[in-house]
């Protein structure tokens, strides 16, 4: 569990992105943000989802009030409720004294749910209830306590598959899916690795210089990141502990240097197959589309560079960007 509240001063929160879809959706929330509105956000482990949990509550009108973070996967299924909702003095054996719950904690401020894909059925539904009547019980209570919470969810699958295997309530997922937030994994948005980098060099290392060679980084770009911007985060935490100044390939975990090309292709496309339910020929199509656009990028929009990069023929080049309709004013 993660219980944290902010100071009385609005905190500045970076969120780091080149990428275009990323940074349309900071301008969703950006226009929700002063709202009390429930948001959800959505992305594999290590996307970030905490960062942009801080970004709506520091840029919200709660901002000086109370930030209550729980990683409800961090906590058993017995002292959920009572961490949620609080209990009083001898409502339990080992329940010496009354306790405040973590939404009361966060009264007249914002709660962040981590994990809510985690969560028992029978919390589902006294979760349920504090958010529908803002008011809730502690455990061996009598009397109801009203609470002014904004709430802000986060899971790591779509909980629209958790619903169809009868293992999250759909009431709760209307409820929480308000302003739902798709955060992509950092393989869909590698240009957002090098300033990642970059900013946390300058994180653990405030006061040292570190350079990349060409191929290092070109590991680093192209390398799949499991763990996402998580992963990349500790890797650069390990390398200004381990490294001085220049950092080459051999500098890096064994996982990055050595990955293959063929099996980061595999995996993007098989989570495109599964995730989003594409047709074998709409993966194919996506693939020849994304190759052609990074080739025509890399080659500054050269199409007799671009097609020796894909050891093609120009002519069968010509043909595929013609199909697709990829010229430079698409590859962005």
């Amino acid at each position: 569990m993660r219980n944290e509240s902010n100071s009385s001063k609005r905190k500045p929160v970076n969120l780091i992105t080149h990428n275009e879809n990323v940074q349309k959706m900071i301008d969703r929330i950006d226009r929700v943000v002063s709202s009390n509105s429930s948001i959800l956000l959505v992305g594999e482990t290590g996307v970030g989802k905490e960062i942009f949990a801080e970004y709506v509550h520091y840029n919200s009108l709660r901002y000086d009030k109370p930030f209550v973070k729980v990683s409800l996967s961090a906590l058993s299924s017995d002292l959920l409720e009572s961490e949620l909702f609080g209990h009083e003095k001898g409502s339990f054996t080992s329940a010496h004294t009354e306790k405040k719950g973590l939404f009361e904690i966060a009264d007249t401020g914002s709660i962040f749910l981590d994990d809510i894909d985690d969560v028992p059925l029978e919390i589902q539904t006294k979760l349920l209830r504090v958010l529908e009547s803002h008011e809730l019980m502690r455990i061996g209570g009598t009397k109801p306590i009203p609470i002014d919470v904004r709430v802000i969810t986060a899971s790591k699958v779509d909980l629209k598959l958790l619903i169809e295997k009868g293992r999250f309530r759909s009431d709760l997922f209307y409820r929480i899916n308000v302003v739902p937030v798709q955060i992509p994994p950092l393989r869909e948005r590698r240009e957002d690795i090098r300033p990642l980098v970059n900013y946390f060099f300058g994180y653990y290392a405030p006061e040292e210089e570190f350079e990349l060679s060409d191929d290092a980084l070109r590991a680093i770009e192209s390398y799949s990141w499991p763990g996402n911007v998580r992963e990349l985060r500790n890797v650069i935490q390990r390398l200004t502990l381990l490294t001085e100044g220049s950092i080459d390939t051999h500098d890096l975990p064994i996982e990055i240097k050595n990955e293959d090309p063929q099996e980061i292709i595999l995996k993007a496309c098989d989570r495109c197959f599964v995730d989003n339910k594409m047709s074998f020929e709409s993966v194919v199509n996506c693939l020849e589309v994304n190759l052609l656009r990074q080739a025509l990028s890399r080659a500054e929009c050269n199409q007799t560079q671009a097609a020796k990069m894909l050891n093609m023929s120009l002519s069968t080049f010509r043909d595929k960007i013609k199909k697709y309709n990829v010229d430079c004013s698409t590859n962005h």
